[in-house]
């Protein structure tokens, strides 16, 4: 059990005075009660820190040793209460950011940038992932702020939706033909869902090419690889241009930020939200 730094300062002013009562009058607590915490404190540490008499108290070598560190300990104790407290107020700090890569390519190069000349103190960890997994490490906490595709609601998350979007089939530009291959990342749920509709119609292609990033499948499509299964953003951003496949199935996206409910006020978390909003309603 690790000591509390209200228990270390009250050893610290036993250990000046080697006098209990006194101590605990100088403190403004009751003698019984700097007796418990004293106590508390040894059972903490695990050996006894003082020797009690009629004339006072003095310290044990173990109490010795203690002394000689707790106001180190209690130093570090309060430069870890201000780091906490300028956290809240300050924009400043080391913060998570996690999302799908291509929402990364689009997003991130145009507010991480400029955050961090902005504000020299403020650092971030970068994290990608497809959505579902990315809302997990923000309710789990390994995460701080997520950049996700249709998050499911949740008591400890703040959800803002950021912009929409439309998942279908898409070729290359001027196409004749669907091309009879299927291009396709099956771990997104926009996928399998598009999937199940067109086994539904009675829709197969003869072979699957499966790859997990949206601009290896955009680029891919629009080269004539095949047909490929993707948001309209991704086939916007594409070198070549490309098509809709007509009356193909569309799974319709809402991209929000989520973030837990517990950093709303803090200042730091405020500045990155902001920018990230900015940036969609630009």
């Amino acid at each position: 059990m690790m000591p509390s730094p209200a228990d270390l300062s009250y050893f610290a002013e036993v250990a000046t005075t080697l006098n209990v009562s006194r101590a605990a009058e100088r403190l403004g607590i009751s003698q019984p009660s700097l007796s418990l915490a004293m106590q508390r404190l040894e059972d903490s540490v695990g050996t006894p820190l003082l020797v009690r008499s009629k004339r006072g108290v003095t310290l044990t070598p173990a109490g010795r040793q203690l002394l000689a560190h707790a106001k180190q300990l209690m130093q570090a104790w309060d430069d870890v209460k201000a780091g906490a407290l300028a956290s809240q107020h300050e924009i400043q700090g080391s913060y998570s950011i996690g999302c799908h890569p291509s929402m990364g390519m689009n997003l991130l190069a145009h507010i991480i940038p400029a955050l961090m000349k902005q504000h020299p103190k403020l650092d971030f960890r970068l994290r990608h992932d497809i959505s579902r997994k990315v809302a997990e490490d923000v309710v789990s906490m390994k995460t701080d702020i997520g950049i996700v595709v249709n998050p499911v609601q949740h008591p400890d998350l703040v959800i803002h939706t950021l912009a929409t979007d439309e998942v279908t089939l898409w070729v290359k530009d001027k196409a004749r033909d669907i091309p009879d291959v299927l291009i396709c990342d099956p771990d997104l749920l926009q996928t399998q869902g598009i999937m199940k509709k067109l086994k539904k119609a009675g829709v197969t292609f003869s072979r699957t090419l499966t790859c997990s990033s949206l601009e290896v499948i955009g680029d891919l499509t629009a080269h004539g690889g095949g047909t490929g299964i993707m948001p309209a953003r991704v086939a916007a951003r594409t070198k070549h241009k490309m098509q809709r496949v007509e009356k193909a199935p569309v799974f319709h996206d809402e991209h929000c930020l989520i973030y837990r409910v517990e950093n709303k006020n803090i200042k730091t978390m405020q500045a990155i939200n902001s920018a990230i909003r900015a940036f969609f309603a630009a």
